[in-house]
């Protein structure tokens, strides 16, 4: 089986965006409007106060009068009712674009970690043998995070400062085209210095971004391991070992802050100029008449509004390359191919009778040798068979492969006859019960753990599926009964109460084939004896698979398969296993403890 590439798009991380939030484009159009409206009465009171100086130093003929209002007080009344209404419509669409820009972030926020949830979901084990969880958590939660942020802020920012620099240069060009020039020469310095800044900072952000997914991936391993890491009296060399993470994640940032802080302290000083320039060669066209008095006002306040916004795209850069970074890395997630595809036929489990036939099968994992090199077995309809064997010898990746967790590389694994392949994969899985080794319960009360996957379950069904499990006993005992929370990973419940529950869960969801993977291997003898009564009574009429290392769990099955290098060395009853006197015969005796017989 390939592994999963890299994804690396040659799209812009921006267009990705924009691609994906294409059923947001309406809202996205509208919150930009907002902005741009926003800006555009923002920048009208120093227009406002360049009138009320006209008016007062030229009365009658003031820009007012030749509107037709030549009274001056009138005049000062009809830019005081200009101003309201001016700062009116400022404050109603600054309101629009600040509820729409943060709107569109926690929508777009949501639909992005649901749909990179979904897409995880998705993905075959292969892919999860290659990533940490702790770098999937980081890209679900910190990098989608970093883009809200940008979304909440960032933008509204960049539209704001483009928006400025049309409207203010028009202006500009309109009222004095002479001083004009001096107000724009710095701008294309400062658009030239903000992308130069932006090429540079892009790869440090994507490292950025690297490093904290290995810092989230060790800490999540770590916490996992906790008991582990107390037992063996290693908390100071996992200290250093995030110690030794977390310091490259800060020297990644470093890196990046070296260069992001330095953008405004250099911006400013070219802006600076821009802004003297103005206010002394306007100031001088004004002492000799050549520029009204009010329209050098609004000229110089307006070189402000254009300039000093400027110095702030540093900040607004750095919120976006942390963003476009975060958003390569969700992008790259969701275009993760799926190496298994999703069959079309349906599949009623209660029409199931439970055939299954591994015809020929091949299969190895990535960049090993095959596990299994042409397998064929044949399980009968309601059978109940064991499969023993060493470690490695494939046990669990039968189960793997008749759950379509991974592909085999050739032959055909089919459940009445029919290729799985061309089952729809929610029905296949539906059909099969699988009690595992590595019982996984969640946070929850003992009810919603034996109900989980089957949530239309009534508590009698429930309560019955945990007496066929042996379970209903202890339950009994526990401080809630059946509403006891059991906390994460049912930490509370001792291994063997964990697999009775993993028991009733399967036994609730009453699927016509079930699997036992190594479902006695960590219990003490007492639970396998209760496991064992229970498989005695709810294999019947359903076809089983009992994968065990102990053999006395597969002593009853109807046949069982002992399984050598790929392949099956032995196949046949206990008793029929025992009189070959193979390699069945001889583990049999070595876990019973009959050294009489080994001798021979």
């Amino acid at each position: 089986m390939a592994s999963n590439p890299v994804i690396t798009s040659n799209k812009r991380p921006l267009g990705r965006l924009f691609s994906y939030a294409r059923t947001q484009r309406r809202f996205i159009w509208m919150a930009i409007t907002a902005s741009v409206l926003n800006k555009i009465f923002d920048l009208a009171p120093p227009v406002l106060i360049g009138a009320a100086i006209d008016v007062v130093v030229k009365r009658e003929d003031s820009i007012i009068a030749a509107l037709g209002v030549t009274d001056v007080f009138s005049q000062l009344v009809w830019l005081a009712g200009a101003t309201l209404l001016i700062w009116g419509l400022e404050s109603v669409f600054q309101y629009a674009q600040a509820w729409l820009w943060r709107n569109l972030a926690q929508t777009i926020q949501h639909e992005l970690r649901l749909d990179a949830y979904a897409h995880i979901q998705d993905l075959e084990l292969a892919y999860f043998h290659e990533q940490s969880s702790g770098g999937l958590l980081s890209i679900l939660n910190d990098d989608i995070n970093q883009l809200e942020r940008f979304l909440d802020a960032g933008a509204d920012q960049l539209i704001s400062v483009m928006t400025t620099a049309l409207v203010v240069s028009a202006a500009f060009f309109i009222l004095a085209p002479g001083v004009a020039w001096m107000a724009m020469a710095p701008i294309p310095l400062i658009l030239w210095g903000s992308f130069k800044f932006q090429r540079l900072l892009a790869p440090r952000y994507a490292h950025v971004r690297e490093q904290v997914g290995l810092l989230n991936g060790q800490l999540a391993n770590n916490l996992s391991g906790i008991a582990t890491i107390k037992s063996f009296t290693t908390e100071d060399y996992e200290r250093a070992r995030i110690e030794h993470v977390s310091s490259d994640y800060r020297e990644a940032n470093r890196k990046a802050i070296v260069l992001s802080s330095a953008f405004s302290p250099l911006i400013r000083m070219v802006i600076v100029l821009g802004f003297i320039a103005t206010l002394v060669y306007g100031g001088h066209l004004a002492l000799e008449g050549e520029l009204p008095v009010g329209v050098y006002t609004v000229l110089v306040f307006m070189t402000q509004r254009l300039l000093w916004p400027l110095t702030r795209l540093g900040e607004t850069f750095d919120l976006y390359q942390r963003a476009m970074a975060s958003t390569n890395r969700v992008m790259d997630l969701l275009e993760t191919p799926i190496r298994i595809d999703n069959g079309e036929q349906s599949l009623e489990p209660a029409q199931v009778a439970g055939a299954v036939h591994f015809d020929n099968i091949t299969f190895g994992y990535p960049n090993r040798d095959p596990i299994l090199k042409n397998f064929d077995l044949k399980i009968p309809a309601g059978a109940t068979v064991g499969i023993v064997g060493a470690t490695g010898s494939g046990k669990t990746t039968l189960i793997n492969l008749l759950l379509r967790f991974y592909e085999p590389q050739s032959g055909k694994l089919s459940v009445d006859e029919t290729d799985i392949s061309k089952l729809d994969l929610t029905d296949l899985r539906r059909a099969i019960g699988l009690v595992s080794q590595q019982v996984f319960l969640f946070h929850g009360t003992v009810s919603d753990n034996i109900g989980y996957g089957t949530f239309d379950a009534s508590a009698e069904e429930i309560e019955r599926a945990a007496t066929l499990a042996e379970a209903d006993e202890f339950i009994a005992q526990l401080p809630q009964g059946y509403q006891t929370m059991v906390g994460e990973r049912g930490e509370t419940l001792s291994g063997g109460q964990r697999q009775r529950l993993s028991i009733a869960r399967a036994l609730l969801k009453n699927p016509p084939i079930l699997i036992f993977d190594e479902a006695t291997s960590a219990v003490d003898n007492d639970t396998e004896a209760a496991i064992q009564r229970s498989l005695n009574r709810v294999t019947r009429d359903r076809t089983t698979l009992i994968i065990a290392h102990r053999l006395s769990t597969v002593r009853n099955a109807d046949f069982i398969v002992v399984l050598d290098k790929g392949g099956i060395a032995e196949q046949g009853s206990h008793d029929e296993l025992i009189a070959a006197n193979g390699d069945y015969a001889r583990l049999w005796r070595v876990q019973t403890g009959d050294i009489g017989h080994l001798a021979d």
